[in-house]
C-alpha cells in the first residue's frame, strides 16, 4: 500500500528566515523563542543534536509511517537551500533512518539539517561533514530502504507531531544544544518581535551582571533574572 502524500511548502519570506537567523545568534535561542511562546513549542527533552550546533530554518515535514520506517530521501528531492527537515519517525529508537550518507548528499543541496522523532547513525561521518541532525537514540541499525528500495511510503509537508509538538510546514525551527523550539508560522513575525526584545534585554543583563549588579538591581531594571 502507497501512502506517499507530497504537499506544497508555504515557505517564509527571505527576510523573516534572516532576521529569526540573526536573533538566534543570542545565547539560548531555543530559550528565548519558548519564553516568548509561554514555554510553548518546545520539543521533549530527549531530542538532542550529535553536536553542538545551532539550526534555525522553516520547517520541511516528513510523516514515515510507524513499524515500516524508512529512508526520508524523497525530502531531499525538494528541499531548498536553509530547509530543516523535521521528521515524524513515531519515536522509534531502534531504527535510524539518516545517516553520514544521506547527510552528505541533503548538505550539497543546502539543506540546513534534521530533526528526528526517533533514531540516526553515522554519527562520526556527520560530525566530520558538519551536517546536523538532532534524534532521541543513535543506533547502527538501518531501515528497510537498503534492502527493499521503497522510498515513496511516506508523506512530506503534512501536519506532523515531532517530540510531542504540532509541526506544520513552513513553521520556524530554532534548535541547539539546549533543546528545540518550534514557531508557528502564522505566528512568526509576533514572535520574532518578542524574541528580539528578549534577546536584548538578557545581553543587557549580562552587561549589569559583569558589573557587579545584585539581584535588586537587576529586578528594579529589567524586572526579571
Amino acid at each position: 500500500m502507497n501512502f506517499h502524500e507530497v504537499r506544497e511548502m508555504p515557505r517564509p519570506s527571505d527576510d523573516i528566515i534572516g532576521r529569526y537567523r540573526d536573533v538566534a545568534r543570542c545565547y539560548s535561542a531555543s530559550c528565548v523563542f519558548a519564553d516568548v511562546q509561554g514555554r510553548a513549542g518546545v520539543m521533549h527533552s530527549s531530542i538532542k543534536p550529535i553536536f553542538r550546533c545551532k539550526l534555525v530554518g522553516p520547517a520541511l515535514t516528513v510523516k514515515l509511517s510507524p513499524g515500516d520506517l524508512q529512508d526520508p530521501l524523497k525530502a531531499l528531492e525538494i528541499g531548498r537551500p536553509g530547509d530543516v527537515i523535521v521528521v515524524d519517525a513515531g519515536g522509534e529508537t531502534e531504527t535510524s533512518v539518516v545517516g553520514g550518507l544521506m547527510g552528505g548528499l541533503a548538505k550539497n543541496r543546502g539543506i540546513a539539517g534534521m530533526i528526528v522523532d526517533g533514531a540516526g547513525r553515522d554519527v562520526d561521518e556527520l560530525r566530520d561533514i558538519g551536517w546536523p541532525i538532532f534524534v532521541r537514540a543513535v543506533t547502527a541499525r538501518g531501515t528497510h530502504t537498503m534492502f527493499s528500495g521503497r522510498k515513496e511510503d511516506l508523506s512530506l509537508n503534512v501536519p506532523i507531531v515531532c517530540g510531542g509538538v504540532a509541526v506544520n510546514a513552513g513553521d520556524m525551527v530554532v534548535a541547539d544544544e539546549i533543546g528545540v523550539t518550534v514557531i508557528p508560522r502564522e505566528r512568526l513575525t509576533a514572535v520574532l518581535e518578542l524574541a528580539k526584545e528578549q534577546a536584548d534585554r538578557e545581553a543587557a543583563t549580562r552587561e549589569w551582571v559583569k558589573q557587579g549588579k545584585t539581584i535588586e538591581d537587576l529586578l528594579r531594571e529589567f524586572g526579571r533574572i
